[in-house]
């Protein structure tokens, strides 16, 4: 697959330039994963991210971003289609992109974390962790609501 990805009146660009930092924030913010997200936060997040941007026209309605070093490890996260574009297949073309970019072959592990979409990932080649009990994190749920010092 080459860019830009087009499909009907949409299409899916890796551009950065392209990519509506408002539209982003403006979901970003409201999602249950890093709800309240700072905008400075994001526009560090998507400046050091592969992104997916998924377009209506010029108006940006979803997005991927995968943390990767290019080589041996991608974290794909803030997926999202906005409610108006969802039940039209967007999420799936979205991955099939994601998948095919010639920036994620070969990695030896592509992680993600998803409350509710792994009938998605899953058609991927996603599975549960393998040895969970090896994992661990850092986890602070609340950074985004507690008051700057």
């Amino acid at each position: 697959m080459s860019e830009p990805f087009e499909r009907a009146e949409y299409s899916i660009s890796t551009d950065p330039g392209r990519l509506d930092l408002d539209a982003i924030h403006a979901y970003l913010t409201r999602a249950y994963w890093c709800e309240g997200i700072p905008r400075q936060t994001l526009e560090r997040a998507i400046t050091n991210s592969l992104c997916f941007g998924l377009f209506h026209g010029k108006d940006q309605v979803g997005l991927a971003r995968v943390i990767t070093d290019s080589a041996t490890y991608a974290y794909l996260c803030d997926v999202y289609i906005l409610e108006a574009h969802r039940g039209k297949g967007l999420a799936k073309w979205l991955m099939q992109c994601v998948m095919a970019h010639p920036a994620l072959q070969g990695l030896r592990r592509f992680t993600l974390a998803t409350r509710d979409a792994q009938g998605l990932y899953r058609q991927f080649g996603f599975r549960e962790l393998s040895k969970p009990e090896s994992k661990m994190e850092i986890l602070h749920p609340d950074i985004y609501r507690k008051p700057a010092p």
